[in-house]
C-alpha cells in the first residue's frame, strides 16, 4: 500500500472507500490496513454510508481470511437488519469460507425460497459445488439458473468451462454460440468457439471451426490464435478428401494466414516472400513463422 496512514483523515480514507466501491475494485488488503488504522474507530460518523462500508469490509476481510472480523461485520448489520436477505447471503458466504459448506448450502436454499428471483445465492451454490468438486452437480444447478436468466454472459462462460471440464464439447459450443447472439461483434467468442469446433474434430466441424476463425481474423487482424488455428483448420481440409476446387482454395488461404503470422511476429522479413503450396516444398518457412509466432517454445523434460 502507497498511502501514508499517518496524513490520511477519516473523510479521506471514507472518499477512498467510495472510489472503490464505485469502481468495482476490491482493493482487498488496502482496505482492511486503512479500516484498523482509522476507520474503524470513526465508523459511526459515516452516516447511511456507514452500511455499504460493513459489506466492503467484509468481504475484504474474507479475501484476506480475517474470518472474525467478517463475523464481526455481519453481527452489527444482522442487528441493524435482521430480515435482509442480502445479509444473510453474506452469513452463507462466511460459512463458505469456513468449509462449513451444508450449512452455507442451507442458508442459500433458504434464501432461494424466499425470493426465487435472487441470482446471488444461486450463483454462490455454483461456486460450492465447484470448491467440492462436484462439477456435475454445478453443471445442473448453472442450467437451471441459466433457464431463469438467460441473459448472463457470464454463466454463459461458466457453464462452457465446466462442460469442457467434462469432456461435453457440443454443450460447450452451444454455450458459446448463445454469447455469440449477446456479442456477435466479439472476436474472443469467435476464436473460441472455433477452438471447441476444432477439437470436436471430423471434416464438419474442421470447416465450421474454420469459418469461425476467419470471422475472429476479420473483427481482430492481430488474433495469432486465430491465425494459426485458421493454419490448421486450413492443413486439415487440405489434405482430405474434400473436392480439389475446395483443397486449392484453402490452400490459398493457408498461406495467406501463415503470411500474416510471418508479417506480424517479424515485421523485419519481408511479405513479400514466395510460400509455394502447402507441401514438404518450403516447411523451414513455416516453423519458422510458428516458432517466432510462439515465442520459440522449447519443451524440455524436467529434472
Amino acid at each position: 500500500m502507497s498511502y501514508n496512514i499517518d496524513e490520511m483523515s477519516w473523510t479521506d480514507v471514507r472518499n477512498l472507500f467510495r472510489k472503490w466501491r464505485d469502481d468495482n475494485e476490491r482493493k482487498s488488503d488496502d482496505v482492511m490496513q486503512l479500516w484498523d488504522a482509522i476507520l474503524s474507530d470513526k465508523q459511526n460518523k459515516l452516516g447511511n454510508e456507514r452500511h455499504l462500508v460493513l459489506e466492503q469490509v467484509m468481504i475484504a476481510a474474507l479475501d484476506c481470511n480475517r474470518i472474525e472480523t467478517a463475523e464481526d461485520c455481519i453481527r452489527v448489520l444482522i442487528a441493524e437488519f435482521p430480515g435482509s436477505l442480502r445479509i444473510q447471503k453474506y452469513k452463507a458466504m462466511v460459512l463458505e469460507a469456513l468449509e462449513r459448506y451444508d450449512d452455507a448450502l442451507n442458508v442459500l436454499d433458504l434464501i432461494i425460497k424466499k425470493d426465487e428471483t435472487n441470482a446471488a445465492p444461486r450463483k454462490r451454490k455454483v461456486a460450492i459445488f465447484k470448491a467440492q468438486g462436484r462439477t456435475t452437480d454445478a453443471i445442473r444447478e448453472l442450467c437451471d439458473y441459466m433457464k431463469r436468466f438467460m441473459s448472463d454472459q457470464e454463466g454463459w462462460h461458466e457453464l462452457c468451462s465446466l462442460y469442457l471440464a467434462e469432456g461435453e464439447y457440443a454443450k460447450a459450443a452451444f454455450c458459446m454460440e448463445e454469447l455469440l447472439l449477446h456479442n456477435p461483434h466479439s472476436h474472443l467468442i469467435h476464436q473460441r468457439l472455433a477452438d471447441i469446433r476444432y477439437t470436436m474434430g471430423g471434416l464438419d466441424n474442421i470447416e465450421i471451426a474454420k469459418s469461425y476463425y476467419c470471422q475472429a481474423v476479420k473483427l481482430n487482424q492481430n488474433n495469432l490464435r486465430a491465425l494459426y488455428g485458421l493454419f490448421l483448420c486450413c492443413g486439415h481440409i487440405a489434405n482430405s478428401k474434400s473436392a480439389t476446387h475446395k483443397r486449392k482454395e484453402v490452400q490459398k488461404l493457408a498461406q495467406w494466414a501463415i503470411g500474416q503470422i510471418q508479417h506480424k511476429t517479424a515485421p523485419s522479413v519481408q511479405s513479400s516472400t514466395k510460400i509455394g503450396d502447402l507441401s514438404a516444398k518450403q516447411p523451414k518457412y513455416e516453423m519458422n513463422a510458428l516458432e517466432q509466432a510462439f515465442g520459440g517454445l522449447d519443451i524440455a523434460k524436467a529434472n
